[in-house]
């Protein structure tokens, strides 16, 4: 069951970037985020009341923390979602696995140094491997857009991979913790409609286009709770490390859902480059995941 989960899961993001595309010519990035927070919060703040989940937090600064991350890199995809083709900026903000690996290769590097004061770790080299060809993949994808002068789209894209890794690893905390999920994710909704409220401030808002484009603010919002919720009960029901291994490269089906929507919605042209850059990157970030996990379990069985 917890394969649907995370393939219904990836299915509603990936359609939660259409809907971003078709409210980009009517809506600014921070309005979208605005809107996107203000109805993922009350559906959030709905779902933990039927559940009886409490809203009150004993860690207001981790939330706060992994709001403003998770907050800033959902901007930078949302950005690049309406600046580049949809399988592109998907891609990259899948990206999390290649940076949580770059992350461990840089302690691992840094534990070798005679002033870091941590155990020597051995370096993964085929995790060393998977990164360099990951970030190939990186820059074979991105070649029509450096082409199409869509060059600090993308980067701002590859940023939004790299501090979802990021947020990632702060709701992994929350979560050892012992705070529920409805609430991490009520929170981060809260964090939105704050942070998109006051950019807009600064950006400004937009003239009123009417309820029919006005209306594709409310699914952007509607998928990307739904998308969270089902991602969560993906991990939830996954109870052993193979599940959960499985759960976690099966997010990458958003890449072929975004790729079909590229394709058939609006007629993206990403030539044989893009689509052997977003194979090697899709592939990478599987492998990333497997090798961080056999890590894992060796370090833990050397331990016992």
């Amino acid at each position: 069951m917890q394969v649907l989960w995370m393939v219904v899961g990836a299915f509603l993001f990936a359609t939660m970037g259409v809907c971003i595309k078709y409210a980009a010519p009517y809506f600014n990035t921070a309005e979208i985020v605005f809107y996107r927070g203000l109805i993922g919060m009350l559906v959030l703040w709905l779902l933990s009341a039927s559940q009886g989940v409490s809203l009150k937090t004993a860690h207001p600064w981790m939330h706060t923390w992994r709001s403003l991350v998770g907050v800033t890199a959902m901007g930078s995809w949302f950005y690049a979602i309406t600046q580049m083709p949809l399988a592109s900026a998907m891609t990259l903000n899948y990206m999390s696995s290649l940076w949580i690996a770059v992350f461990l290769l840089a302690g691992a590097l840094w534990s070798l140094h005679p002033r870091s004061g941590k155990p020597r770790q051995a370096l993964n080299i085929p995790l060393v491997i998977t990164i360099v060809v990951g970030f190939a993949g990186v820059v074979l994808m991105l070649q029509p857009s450096f082409a199409q002068e869509q060059t600090t789209a993308a980067l701002i894209g590859l940023g939004s991979g790299l501090l979802s890794a990021l947020a990632y690893m702060q709701v992994v905390a929350l979560s050892r913790m012992g705070e529920p999920e409805s609430r991490t994710v009520f929170f981060f909704g809260l964090g939105c409609t704050v942070a998109g409220l006051v950019a807009s401030m600064f950006t400004g808002f937009s003239q009123w286009p009417g309820w029919q484009a006005a209306c594709w603010l409310i699914p952007i919002g509607l998928l990307a709770a739904g998308g969270q919720l089902c991602m969560t009960k993906a991990y939830a029901n996954a109870k052993t490390p193979r599940g959960t291994l499985v759960v976690a490269n099966l997010q990458y089906s958003g890449i072929v859902f975004a790729g079909l929507y590229s394709l058939f919605l609006f007629q993206d042209q990403l030539g044989w480059e893009g689509w052997l850059g977003m194979a090697l990157i899709v592939l990478c970030g599987i492998a990333a995941t497997i090798f961080r996990a056999r890590g894992v379990a060796s370090v833990a069985a050397t331990k016992s």
